[in-house]
């Protein structure tokens, strides 16, 4: 499967906030900032496909706001419960321009989040 770069943002246009969620070449996509950088992973918790961009992030840390599953943004590896880990995305900064590394082919029903 081939991937590609997508612009997100210019690094210092990122909220203060620290998380930034947009939809890249049909994937929803949460990038965070964090002590070791830019993370990005897949905007959708693998437990009820809600959308984890409402969550709060600590500590390395995305939580679902749903039901309070936590996935460490660096790996995506659920901490601490029996879910599935999240897909993880590359992430590159460009001329000061945040880039997120997505496949060319969209979603399958099982990585497409809940949306109304």
């Amino acid at each position: 499967m081939s991937e590609t770069w997508q612009f997100l943002t210019e690094e210092a246009s990122f909220p203060e906030e620290g998380k930034l969620a947009a939809k890249l070449a049909g994937w929803h996509v949460l990038v965070a900032k964090t002590d070791d950088g830019f993370r990005a992973v897949n905007d959708r918790c693998t437990h009820q496909a809600a959308l984890l961009s409402g969550g709060k992030i600590r500590r390395g840390a995305v939580m679902c706001p749903l039901h309070g599953a936590r996935f460490e943004l660096a790996t995506g590896r659920c901490m601490g419960g029996a879910y599935k880990d999240l897909r993880t995305f590359p992430v590159r900064i460009e001329d000061g321009r945040i880039e997120v590394q997505v496949p060319d082919e969209e979603p399958s029903m099982e990585e497409r989040p809940i949306t109304v």
